[in-house]
């Protein structure tokens, strides 16, 4: 069977064993994106889980339906066609997926926004690293700061290009993703993903300038006045160097605006 675009199946079983076994799915709902050839999906029914699993490529899902009907007519599968972006999906408590590189950043937003216990998931290692990424380094960016806000992100296992057919140019990480609390209080959800969204897409500005840049998000007075309000010294930084603490001031000073 030949890859749809941006598929690379894992074919490596003593990985796929490794990531089946990060989380205790016995008996839990598990949520699986991209099965691909379904070499995970068996790896976590075989451990007792009853998996919801999201596949974009109708000929992968008819395939599946075949490979896998006796799990399916016993109820412990549920194939889902679609894209995990936007698709509907039933509840799940747990995730073990190897997502789409292309997708990873969407999926990864919605699938915190819905909320889940914890998330076993695999990424291309340069979007993992900036995932973890902390402030003043070179990788930090949106996607690290609005991860970290709602979740703890620990690597597990990387991985080679060879573990994939076809293989990948690039090396994978598989990371446990366990959603938290924010650390800061956050007075407006929305206002506070603007916020880091405006600052990051000027991120060689100050932060004062940033602001000033992100009329598409709020009236300019509105800025003005949180601009007023806000320490020079955190406005005159760049938002790398910001911490959380520190743009939930911001959003929290805006909102309050």
């Amino acid at each position: 069977m030949s890859a749809p675009r941006d598929q690379h199946f894992l074919i490596d079983r003593r990985a796929v064993e490794r990531i089946a076994g990060f989380a205790d799915v016995s008996g839990r709902r598990v949520l699986e994106i991209g099965p691909g050839e379904g070499i995970l999906t068996r790896a976590l029914l075989d451990r007792g889980a009853n998996v919801v699993a999201v596949e974009i490529d109708p000929a992968l899902v008819e395939e599946l339906d075949l490979a896998f009907a006796d799990a399916i007519d016993e109820g412990r599968l549920r194939i889902v066609s679609g894209d995990a972006r936007k698709v509907d999906i039933p509840p799940f408590d747990i995730v073990v997926a190897n997502l789409p590189y292309s997708a990873s950043s969407k999926i990864t937003f919605r699938l915190l926004d819905i909320g889940f216990e914890t998330a076993i998931l695999m990424y291309q290692k340069e979007f993992a690293q900036r995932m973890i990424a902390r402030p003043g380094t070179p990788d930090v960016g949106r996607l690290s700061v609005m991860v970290q806000t709602y979740a703890s992100v620990k690597p597990l296992l990387e991985l080679s290009p060879s573990a994939f057919r076809p293989q990948p140019q690039v090396r994978s990480w598989v990371v446990r993703v366990t959603p938290h609390e924010p650390p800061y209080p956050i007075a407006d959800k929305r206002v506070y993903a603007d916020v880091v969204r405006v600052l990051f897409s000027h991120r060689r500005k100050t932060v004062r300038k940033g602001l000033r840049s992100g009329k598409e998000f709020f009236p300019l007075d509105v800025i003005e006045r949180a601009i007023a309000a806000l320490p020079d010294d955190l406005l005159q930084r760049r938002p790398e160097n910001l911490t959380l603490c520190e743009f939930a001031l911001v959003a929290n000073t805006l909102a309050g605006c």
